[in-house]
């Protein structure tokens, strides 16, 4: 039978959830956010550098992910985003991807994302 794992990297919370999920090899990630800096830029970074140490955590890399979803509080910030995710991403073939403009995120972050990985599939 398999078995719903916690993946926690020790970074805070803002609520009663898991940072991640595992069953087998399905990894599915919180929203993750970076309200330690300012900018979009930075805040990209952080939050990316957040999901790295979380499939890190769950012995995975984003050369696994099969879908992301990014909440900008600001669709202005998508060509920003654009670049540094593609920097980011490097050579792994990029997953499926959503990108929305929303009203508010938590903590009055300017950049969320969501990530759904499958262990392995990415080949390295």
């Amino acid at each position: 039978m398999a078995r719903k794992l916690k993946i926690d990297a020790g970074g805070a919370v803002f609520g009663p959830y898991s940072p991640g999920i595992s069953v087998k090899d399905h990894i599915w990630l919180s929203g993750q956010v970076d309200v330690s800096v300012e900018g979009i830029e930075a805040q990209t970074r952080g939050t990316l550098a957040k999901v790295d140490s979380l499939l890190a955590a769950a012995n995975s890399s984003n050369a696994d992910l099969v879908k992301v979803t990014v909440l900008l509080a600001d669709i202005g910030f998508y060509p920003t985003v654009n670049e540094i995710y593609s920097e980011w991403l490097g050579d792994a073939m990029p997953p499926a991807r959503a990108a929305y403009g929303v009203a508010d995120l938590p903590g009055g972050a300017l950049i969320e994302i969501v990530c759904e990985a499958f262990r392995g599939c990415g080949g390295a």
